[in-house]
């Protein structure tokens, strides 16, 4: 067993600052493992978020020596053991209590998005029919497990804290599951432009190194959904399509 020293993020009543704890690491511990053992034997009092252990509840999310992860994930014969491992909060949201902090944001932001609207049921059995390949591409959106790390790593929230303006690449990745839908017929692009603010990302595919599901957040997601947005708003031609369709509609 090897002694490794952490310094972990403890919130007090003028703010915060990182304390020091020592604790034994044994062969595969994880980073939460010694959180916990840090929790049980130092720190009874420490608050911490987590559920499963597993990478899928999304609970755990923490900044470890300053990279956003999952700490349930992060191996400590990964980490270098010769200094010490920082463990902040995540710096995106407002701190609750040490390691948790307020993520209600997200929720906020997720429940403003136009919901699934699907197109009437196009076989006599009042079904649907899909092709396999429109259906595989939206796959990989449904492995979110929103653990909010590729908001936490967005500079426009972390940086400039424009939660309320940006709804943040974990809710274009909804959008994009949503609007990529082969039955859903339902139109975002104007929300997408302004309340979801999707011209603040300037694609710098952060989100997409930090994702534990390897979700290919800027290319396949927000690209697609701002080249929509430009057709809709910026491309002459189309914004007249849209422009004579709106008035034949209105007779």
């Amino acid at each position: 067993m090897a002694s490794v020293t952490f310094q972990i993020w403890r919130t007090h009543a003028s703010g915060g600052q990182l304390q020091e704890y020592k604790t034994e690491i044994s062969e595969g511990m994880v980073v939460l493992d010694a959180v916990h053992q840090i929790q049980a034997e130092q720190a009874n009092d420490m608050a911490v978020r987590w559920n499963c252990k597993a990478g899928k509840c999304g609970s755990c999310s923490a900044e470890i020596n300053g990279h956003p992860k999952l700490m349930c994930m992060t191996r400590m014969s990964d980490m270098p053991q010769d200094k010490p491992i920082t463990i902040h909060p995540m710096k995106a949201f407002p701190v609750i209590r040490d390691l948790v902090t307020d993520v209600s944001v997200n929720y906020r932001m997720k429940k403003k998005i136009k919901k699934f609207k699907p197109r009437p049921p196009d076989a006599p059995d009042g079904t649907w029919r899909m092709a396999q390949s429109d259906i595989d591409r939206i796959q990989e959106f449904r492995k979110c497990i929103e653990c909010f790390l590729c908001q936490d790593v967005c500079h426009v929230l972390r940086e400039h804290q424009l939660h309320e303006e940006f709804v943040g690449p974990r809710h274009m990745v909804y959008t994009a599951a949503l609007e990529m839908h082969p039955l859903d017929v339902e139109d975002r692009r104007e929300e997408l432009k302004n309340t979801g603010g999707i011209g603040f990302c300037n694609i710098t595919k952060c989100c997409t190194t930090v994702c534990p599901e390897h979700i290919t957040i800027t290319d396949n997601a927000i690209i697609p959904l701002k080249e929509r947005v430009a057709d809709r708003f910026y491309d002459p031609l189309m914004r007249l399509l849209h422009l004579f369709s709106k008035k034949k509609n209105n007779h």
